[in-house]
């Protein structure tokens, strides 16, 4: 049974986090501060860690510093209130595997739980595409040996179809999955500007893209 450290001082949310987790069969810490996680985690190891950004005695940022520096690090997700960029990216660039907002919804967040784990439980931290590198770990982009500087939405997005490989996804299971970092900011046509983007920093040719394709009336699939 995979074992999670939920590191959250909201006890109804936390309460509530247990009940879901252990009904999809983990097995479940609860702690309320940053102070009680960097000890526990330092005593007992973890699959997986759940860590809120706010928290009385300090931040969640400083509990993802401390995993990255054990020495055998598990992933970890941010699950947080706060949605502006720049925790965003602040969180992906510690290696937050990924960033979730509150209130999430309950199944997404064990959809992206198991796809964390999968990822660790293969020691997968950089996945090669063509002549991309992507380290989740670092949250990193390179191309041809180059880094790409990706927004948080961009990142995001190339997340959503790396974990999709050779799956054709609709614009409205994209527009779901990323709702969380930019709210009712991501409609129909925002969304065609985000791909246009993320086609113009990892394609040779955006054009003429060779990556993300668009599937005629069906939506876009990363070649694997």
């Amino acid at each position: 049974m995979k074992k999670i450290l939920v590191i959250e001082d909201d006890h109804d949310i936390a309460i509530n986090l247990d009940r879901l987790l252990q009904k999809h069969h983990y097995q479940v810490k609860l702690v309320n501060t940053q102070k009680k996680a960097i000890a526990v985690l330092q005593e007992h190891s973890f699959d997986l860690a759940l860590i809120d950004i706010g928290l009385p005695d300090g931040n969640g940022y400083a509990v993802g510093t401390s995993i990255k520096n054990l020495e055998n690090p598990c992933p970890f997700i941010f699950l947080t209130a706060m949605d502006d960029e720049a925790s965003v990216v602040t969180g992906l660039e510690l290696g937050g595997e990924d960033y979730i907002i509150k209130p999430f919804r309950p199944m997404e967040l064990i959809s992206r739980i198991k796809t964390a784990l999968r990822r660790n439980e293969k020691g997968q931290t950089e996945i090669i595409i063509d002549n991309l590198a992507i380290d989740t770990q670092r949250g990193t982009v390179h191309k041809d040996g180059q880094e790409l500087f990706l927004s948080a939405l961009e990142y995001r997005l190339l997340l959503i179809f790396v974990n999709n490989q050779g799956q054709i996804l609709s614009r409205d299971q994209l527009q779901q999955q990323i709702w969380d970092i930019a709210g009712d900011f991501v409609n129909d046509n925002t969304m065609t500007v985000y791909i246009k983007r993320l086609r113009e920093k990892i394609e040779n040719d955006p054009q003429n893209p060779s990556k993300i394709k668009t599937i005629r009336g069906l939506g876009y699939k990363l070649e694997a």
